[in-house]
């Protein structure tokens, strides 16, 4: 079997279900799904590695491909959200790009520092305060000496994600991603498309105003693709 390329594969645990795609981001079309519906009280390493166990064989079978990494999508009471406010002010009178992305630093910062114990899925900017007028998006430069940004953190306990790790590290699988599953859904709410193209748009960045956290290693894009790059 060769290494995957054109394909990525998505877990999605609920509390009631267990789902699976191979989809294929090149030509936009999912190639596999399976989903099991579980009790809410069985929700143990077992059911899920016997899950795991049947499709995955399926998957590298059907694809030629070992399944080396993997985007789990998540329904858990565990997820939390937050929003945190911060503001930024300008001497010059003028902010651009650069001043949001400190502003943006400072806020992941601060979440952080106050929730030591829970790994970002999200980072999403709720909206734009500029002259106490609030805004969806941003220009390249505004002239303002001030600016303040919502921003809001969607995350789960790393005692959550250590568990899933250690689960899939018999698989020799290593997590890419984590994705809040309502915030997919309700970002798509009012177009028709099925649900692995959903999670493909969101991790492609159809959300403009999701910052997007990588690793130091990762390869280069322009400066607006940059703007909402944070490293993780």
């Amino acid at each position: 079997m060769s290494e995957e390329n054109n394909t990525e594969t998505y877990l999605c645990i609920s509390e009631n279900k267990f789902e699976i795609y191979l989809f294929d981001k090149i030509k936009l079309e999912n190639l596999f799904s399976n989903e099991i519906s579980i009790d809410s009280n069985s929700l143990d390493d077992l059911s899920l590695d016997n899950f795991l166990d049947e499709n995955i064989i399926k998957i590298e079978k059907l694809n030629s491909k070992f399944i080396k990494n993997i985007f789990i999508v998540i329904e858990n009471e565990q997820i939390l959200q937050t929003q945190i406010g911060i503001k930024k002010k300008s001497y010059k009178k003028n902010i651009n790009y650069k001043d949001i992305k400190s502003l943006l630093i400072e806020a992941k910062e601060l979440f952080q520092k106050s929730y030591k114990d829970q790994k970002i899925m999200h980072m999403i900017i709720n909206n734009y305060l500029i002259d106490g007028k609030n805004f969806d998006h941003f220009e390249k430069e505004i002239l303002t000496d001030e600016l303040s940004l919502i921003v809001n953190f969607i995350s789960i306990p790393d005692s959550f994600s250590y568990h899933l790790e250690k689960v899939l590290e018999k698989y020799q699988v290593k997590i890419n991603k984590y994705v809040h599953k309502k915030y997919v859904m309700s970002f798509f709410k009012s177009q028709r498309i099925k649900f692995p193209l959903m999670i493909c748009k969101i991790l492609e960045g159809s959300n403009l105003n999701e910052v997007q956290l990588v690793p130091k290693i990762h390869k280069n894009r322009g400066f607006f693709e940059k703007f909402f790059l944070l490293f993780s």
